[in-house]
This record gives C-alpha cells, structure tokens and sequence, in this order.
C-alpha cells in the first residue's frame, strides 16, 4: 500500500515558528500520516521580553530559554541553519560546517518563522563596535562588560576617561531600547555602592530616539509618563537625535529638529564620549528569506490574507519575516511576540483547513494590549482598553509574561528570580567570555566556482 504521508516544515524556533508547532501538533496528535518537522539554529525558545532582566542580572540566564524538545513532542527537529528554501523543488537545504553534513529536507507544506535580525542601517562601525539585544549572547556580554566598565572607572584616574567609562548610550526607544534603559539604571545603582569612588551623579544613562516620542504606537500619555519617570531617575532621554558613527570611543549624534528647504544640511552635529552603545534601533529580515525565491518587499515575504504565499499553495509565512500590513494605519505590523503567535495560531489553523478540505481563515489581529517596564518596579500598560501606569503596571507586566512561560519550571525560576531580588543586590561577578564574532553566512568551499 502506497504511503501518503504529509510533511509539514516549520522553519524557525522563535515565537511563531514554536507556536505553529504546538498548534499543529493539536490539530493531527492522533493522525500518523502527518509529519511535522521543526528546523532551528537554536534548540531552545528563548522568551526575548526578559533580555533586558538577563542583561541587568536580575533573572538567570538559563531560566528565559525552554528547550524545543520540551514544548513540542510530536514534532522532529532539527537544528541547523537554514541554507536555501526552493519552493518550486518543495525543498529546504540546511547548511553544513567542518562537523556536520548538509542536510535536505522534503516538504509538502511550508511554514516559514525564521525571524529578523538586527538592522544597523548600512553603518559598518555601529555593527562592529555595538552591543545589541537580540540573543542571549548578546545579554550576557552586556552585563560582563557594564560591570568590566565599574571596575575601570573605580580605579581610573583620568577624568575624561573616567565619564566615557561611566556613561552609557542605548540607541532606539521603543520597547527593547526602554527597557534596556531602565534595567541598565537599577543594575548601575544596585552595585553602585560596591564601588566607593563612584556616586550616584558620575552615572550616565543616555537614550537616543530618532522620533519625537518613545514608545512609538504606544499610548501618547503613558509613553509621556514613561519618559517623565525615566528621566527622574536620571536617564537622559534625547528624541529627535539620530546616530551617525560609532567607533568605540565616541557616538557622532545629529539632531533631527531643523528642516531646511536648502541644499546645505544643517543638523546639528554633536559628540559623545562612551565606551558603550547598545543598539536596538530595528530590525531587519535574516538574508535566507532575501535570497529565497519568495517574492519579498523590503526583505519580508509578501503573503495575503490568509497569511499563504500567492504563487505557492501550501507555503506560509508568518513572524518578523511576513509583510503584513495593519489596515488601520495602512503600516506593517510592528514586530512583536503577540503578533507572531496569533498568525501562528491562523497559519496552523489554515493548514489544518488545507489538509483536511476546510474552509480557511483570514488574518484578523485584535491587540491584547502593550506592556513595558521602565526600571525599579514601575512599569506602564495598555490592557482591556485602559491605561495602567506605576506599581499596578509592573505588576501586570510580571503577571502576564509569566503566564506565558510555557514549562513549570522556568515558570518557578522566574518566579524565584524576582523574588529574590526584592531582597537582596544584584550581583556583580564578572564572568569572562569572549565575544565570538558570528559569521554572517557559512562559508562552504565546494561552493567556490572558480579556484585558482
């Protein structure tokens, strides 16, 4: 008897890919001729809204990431990168490297989650000298190097020197740059009184915003709120000032406040001296979709309303990778996990539908609300139509981001983690790790056309 065996490839491991998974994964548990395959570089869920708290040491770096084998157990995966997607071959190709072979996968259906990827805009210096808030990684080598910064200016005795060690800049105000900003402040003053040459005034938390408002999309008067609290505790809030180089001594600002109608550009030009930017300032899709032969817009798929490729029946994609726009400011959706895991839960539903000669469904996204914390147990939220700030706030944040967490345990750890932090100092051990540089693409060598 012939095998009619369906396969359905997810590609990605973030929000929505895990998601579409653990929905398809309800959908057939009971059904052997469906074959659901998860491809991610990571094996793990790595839940970015807590980033920030991992950065300032507030939350252990393991209890933010649940591995995929854990959330979703009908489902095969595989971890690698992914090398090329050929919807016409209905084929998806994962990069080797000097230990392990390529690998091709076959599929019948499509789900493509793989993400985005941090956008520096063209400016190489800012690349290489930055910090960024994507990874985990990348959380970790800011907290060693605030604290690896505290330790050179206890003992600096160059004045000049001294500030750009002690001052700190965060590049974008929207959620991530926010919430660096006030996780960054409370890490600063908790171990502050480890280091006796250090006050409170030699502290320079600078945010830098190239519109005239934080939180962009969020409520005009709580984002107000949210600035006006932030700069009480002494955060430098500059909107309107876009960066122009980074490298590593010195961020060059223009501002952004004159238009003129002559050729002759006049923004202001200005300097700051710092040894630290993180940059948070957008993202941008990762170059496989790019180079795929999905046709993009701006690097993101362009899919219709029930989140499907046109030109490819049974290909879908969804995340920080689709262009979807949102009808109501006629703009892209912005890129956040609540968006992701409602087109996860349409694409899983839709595929279902195919498979099973359903009706499918169109993308329809109700916004549950938006939450942000901005240091020291004060937060602002949007929720059930009304406008939250302070203590109440923070409490919901807390609340909800728990809820999400999706194994018992991590739930517990996270738990824990803030618990103790009502009591007791962050701590201030520096653990050195080496930045490794991560190569943009494998380089395969039997690829090499032409050796001479």
């Amino acid at each position: 008897m012939a095998r009619n065996k369906k396969k359905i490839v997810i590609l990605g491991g973030g929000f929505a890919g895990v998601e579409c998974a653990r929905q398809l994964e309800s959908y057939f548990r009971n059904d052997s001729e469906i074959e659901l395959v998860l491809v991610s570089e990571d094996n793990f869920l790595l839940f970015t809204p807590m980033l920030p708290q991992v950065a300032s040491g507030m939350i252990e770096t393991r209890h933010i990431v649940m591995p995929i084998r854990a959330i979703c157990h009908k489902t095969k995966f595989y971890e690698g990168r992914v090398k090329n997607v050929d919807p016409f071959g209905k084929l998806v190709t994962l990069w080797g490297t000097g230990e392990k072979r390529g690998i091709s996968i076959h599929y019948d259906y499509l789900v493509v989650a793989l993400g985005s990827e941090t956008n520096f805009f063209g400016m190489a210096d800012v690349e290489k000298n930055a910090y960024t808030m994507k990874t985990l990684n990348d959380a970790v080598m800011l907290r060693n190097r605030i604290i690896d910064m505290l330790e050179q200016a206890e003992n600096e005795t160059d004045p000049i020197l001294r500030k750009s060690f002690l001052t700190f800049v965060i590049v974008g105000g929207g959620f991530a740059g926010i919430e660096t900003a006030g996780e960054l402040m409370d890490l600063l003053l908790d171990a502050r009184k480890h280091y006796p040459t250090i006050h409170r005034e030699d502290i320079k938390v600078i945010v830098l915003e190239a519109l005239p408002m934080i939180l962009p999309g969020f409520n005009e008067k709580l984002a107000k709120f949210a600035k006006q609290k932030m700069v009480e505790r002494g955060i430098d809030i500059r909107l309107k000032t876009a960066v122009t180089s980074f490298d590593g001594t010195e961020v060059t600002v223009k501002s952004l406040d004159v238009y003129t109608k002559d050729s002759v550009d006049e923004s202001k030009i200005d300097v700051i001296r710092t040894k630290t930017l993180v940059w948070t300032a957008g993202v941008t899709p990762v170059n496989t979709v790019k180079r795929s032969m999905l046709k993009t817009d701006k690097g993101k798929v362009i899919v219709n309303d029930f989140l499907e490729v046109p030109e490819f029946s049974g290909v879908f994609a969804i995340g920080d990778c689709a262009l979807l726009m949102d009808p109501q400011i006629n703009r892209p959706f912005a890129p956040t996990a609540q968006l992701a895991e409602a087109q996860a839960k349409t694409a899983a539903h839709n595929l279902n539908a195919l498979i099973k000669n359903l009706e499918k469904e169109k993308f329809q996204f109700q916004s549950k609300g938006q939450m942000a914390i901005i240091g020291k147990r004060t937060g602002i939220a949007t929720f059930l139509g009304m406008n939250i700030s302070g203590l109440l706030a923070w409490l919901i944040w807390r609340n909800v981001y728990l809820s999400k967490i999706a194994l018992p345990d991590k739930k517990v750890r996270v738990f824990l983690d803030w618990t103790i932090d009502l009591f007791f100092d962050r701590d201030i051990s520096r653990l050195k790790l080496v930045k490794h540089e991560t190569e943009k693409e494998y380089k395969v060598l039997d690829e090499v056309d032409d050796v001479w």
